[in-house]
């Protein structure tokens, strides 16, 4: 069977401009959660983690002239251009193809305070794959993925599962999303923003926090661009939904353990020994929100995944929406590659009702297998193994 492999990735966020650096803020224990007062994204301040204004378009410039592209547009081109560095796949083929993952896109220009330039048709996400195309002279019009929270997840998913099929060589993912003022409000009438940094699993755990950022992952079925190192695969993954409630997750964790049944039912099938597929880490959703916690604790109780180390990243970056799932498996894929586990920030006592492993602090540990999850409104959900 075909493999895709991970051969190249890049993180955008207020902690960085690479996978690197970003690595290094999350070793040191550093957020980019900080209050701002800005009103043009809200009435009063809040905590979130955004992107200098000035270091993206300092950095875009590299590329193109800043003031004919949006920052989300810059943020993509910005995140594709880095995971490109390091690897000669042919971006113009027709057996490459990209795929975006985003929940509201250009969605900016509709603020009503942000002045924007650009024309409203930039708010439809086929423009942007259109654009995309157009930038850096793809074969084929990029693939969309937009289910709420899951998407990024769900992208890398679908990419792997063209690769596997034959369809296509190469896949470029990349997922990305701005906090505006539609983000804010909309987060607001629910009341889930956190008064400070998340705390993920937390028993004083109050929400969310709200985080942009881009992130890019390109996938191959070729194991010589993936220079050197162990070899990384993605999949395989599944996505299901519980069709709960249009905002609030299951409250037995059913969606989400189907997923993650069927992911390792998969990979069992797939093993060559014939044994059940073992998970060393899981990535969790871990927003902080009291339901969405809880949620996963139940669902890893059910698969029986209560004692293997998990954590969440929300606490580093916050919640970056369509990008989070692209973002946290590149940190995940991160710690593969250095058999590093992070402490999931701002969790000191546990506030679930089935036990689970959270991680408080760095360590090393051997990490073959790593199981990404996520959730998201709608009763969506997914999950995503990736092994050396």
């Amino acid at each position: 069977m075909r493999q895709a492999f991970v051969i190249s990735d890049n993180i955008i966020t207020s902690l960085g401009f690479t996978t690197g650096e970003n690595a290094a803020a999350l070793k040191s224990g550093q957020t980019g959660i900080e209050m701002h007062d800005d009103r043009r994204l809200a009435p009063s301040p809040f905590w979130a983690s955004l992107i200098d204004n000035r270091a993206l378009p300092d950095h875009f410039t590299e590329y193109e002239n800043p003031e004919q592209f949006t920052r989300f547009e810059q943020m993509v081109i910005c995140s594709v251009m880095g995971a490109l560095k390091d690897t000669s796949i042919p971006v113009s083929s027709e057996r490459t193809l990209f795929i975006l993952s985003t929940t509201k896109g250009n969605v900016e220009i509709l603020d009503s305070k942000s002045g924007s330039r650009f024309n409203e048709d930039r708010l439809y996400l086929w423009n942007s794959a259109l654009l995309l195309q157009q930038f850096f002279t793809l074969f084929h019009k990029p693939v969309v993925v937009s289910n709420a929270c899951v998407s990024g997840v769900l992208a890398i998913m679908i990419g792997a599962r063209f690769i596997r099929s034959g369809a296509y060589d190469h896949v470029i993912v990349t997922g990305a999303d701005l906090v505006t003022e539609f983000v804010v409000s909309g987060f607001n009438s629910f009341l889930s923003l956190c008064s400070g940094p998340c705390k993920p699993f937390d028993k004083d755990r109050q929400g969310l926090s709200l985080g942009e950022g881009a992130g890019t992952v390109i996938l191959s079925s070729d194991q010589k661009l993936f220079g050197k190192g162990e070899r990384i695969i993605a999949g395989p993954g599944i996505s299901s939904n519980d069709a709960n409630h249009i905002s609030g997750p299951s409250r037995t964790g059913e969606g989400l353990y189907i997923a993650i049944k069927r992911t390792l039912e998969i990979a069992a099938g797939e093993s060559l020994s014939g044994e059940a597929a073992s998970v060393d880490y899981i990535s969790a959703h871990g927003t902080a929100t009291p339901y969405n916690d809880e949620m996963e604790s139940i669902a890893l109780t059910r698969a029986g995944l209560q004692h293997i180390p998990v954590n969440s990243f929300k606490g580093y970056w916050g919640h970056t929406l369509g990008a989070a799932g692209v973002i946290e498996s590149i940190a995940g894929i991160y710690s593969m590659r250095h058999n590093l586990l992070f402490g999931t920030l701002g969790f000191h006592t546990p506030g679930v009702s089935h036990p689970i492993h959270v991680i408080r602090e760095a360590r090393e540990i051997r990490i073959d297998t790593f199981l990404k999850i996520a959730s998201g409104f709608g009763g969506s959900n997914a999950a995503l193994l990736f092994y050396k």
